[in-house]
């Protein structure tokens, strides 16, 4: 009996130690789970103390060649920055990433930070580039019956939603007699707008360089109009107001380095279309066009800036385009 006793006591200690080193193994296993799975991402970690630069670029501007030439990132090295470059399709996404804080600089035509503003960003005008009304077009098939603006009326316009087209497609409807709301929109990013106007489900694209530009000497799409005497096209430099206020040496040798892109490439065109086409994937000649049709020369901005694009605020606001009233200046930074 005692022996029997004895045996049970032994299996009875056998099994607490086994459920104990089970015990402690899940333990470990869940503890190294949790701790891996909240590790940041090599995307949101910050490199040399949280000294990282992110940049939002499009295809085509005065980014793309600072990029390509890489001065700006030998520029802030030595001070210990890093530098971030993400592309975006349009001006309206690439200032949804500046709102959320995925990027700190960026570029866009007029509009898109209009729409930003009147969604509550918080960013800020740095500088601009020349008026580029050339730069931008409503365009048809080269085989399509539509050969003015007023033919527009009834049919169906594709363009990025929130874009500086978006105002070119306003003022030139205006200015043919065409009720904006006699057209209808089909918002769609670039390449899917490219798509729907080469398959003909579309009857018209408003669109802006290199795109446009592309399109024209690729499909030999007709522009029914460009932006001359309807809109201004101008490229604007924006930041977050928070990093823009935080770090002004950085915003100083962005835009000395931006001034410096802009003097080489007026003199270099041809070096320019050769630098930008394998990074944007679009051919030399089409880029050439795109060059020519621009200007450059980096602006501080000033009151008659501002005066321009509260007008474009206003007509969005008139035609219920942007919610409520902004006040552009208010995205400025007071010095």
């Amino acid at each position: 009996m005692r022996n029997h006793s004895k045996l049970i006591r032994s299996l009875v200690s056998i099994s607490l130690i086994a459920l104990f080193v089970l015990l402690s193994a899940c333990s470990s296993n869940s503890s190294n789970e949790t701790s891996t799975t909240n590790q940041p991402t090599d995307s949101t970690q910050k490199s040399g103390g949280g000294k990282e630069i992110h940049i939002g670029y499009q295809k085509y501007g005065t980014v793309n060649i600072l990029k390509a030439k890489g001065t700006l990132e030998k520029r802030l090295e030595s001070d210990g920055y890093k530098v971030t470059w993400t592309e975006f399709p349009g001006g309206p996404q690439l200032l949804e990433a500046l709102n959320v804080g995925s990027i700190d600089i960026g570029h866009t035509g007029e509009a898109p930070p209009i729409f930003a503003q009147a969604a509550g960003a918080p960013l800020v005008y740095l500088a601009h580039e020349p008026v580029s009304p050339a730069s931008e077009g409503i365009i048809v098939p080269k085989d399509s019956p539509i050969t003015s603006i007023a033919d527009l009326k009834g049919k169906k316009i594709a363009l990025n939603k929130g874009s500086n087209v978006h105002y070119l497609l306003v003022k030139a409807l205006e200015k043919a007699g065409v009720d904006y709301k006699d057209i209808t929109t089909v918002f769609l990013p670039p390449g899917d707008a490219r798509v729907a106007f080469e398959n003909g489900n579309v009857d018209a694209w408003v669109i802006w360089d290199p795109f446009l530009a592309a399109a024209q000497t690729a499909t030999g799409a007709k522009l029914l109009t460009d932006g001359k005497d309807l809109v201004s096209n101008i490229e604007f430099y924006l930041a977050s107001r928070k990093f823009a206020e935080a770090n002004q040496p950085i915003i100083d040798i962005f835009t000395e380095e931006l001034n410096k892109i802009d003097e080489w490439s007026k003199a270099n065109q041809k070096e320019v279309a050769a630098l930008l086409s394998p990074q944007l994937g679009i051919d030399i000649s089409s880029l050439e066009l795109a060059s020519g049709r621009r200007d450059y020369g980096l602006s501080p901005i000033d009151d008659s800036i501002i005066e321009a694009q509260q007008r474009i605020a206003d007509t969005f606001y008139e035609l219920k385009l942007i919610p409520n009233e902004i006040r552009v200046k208010e995205a400025t930074l007071q010095k």
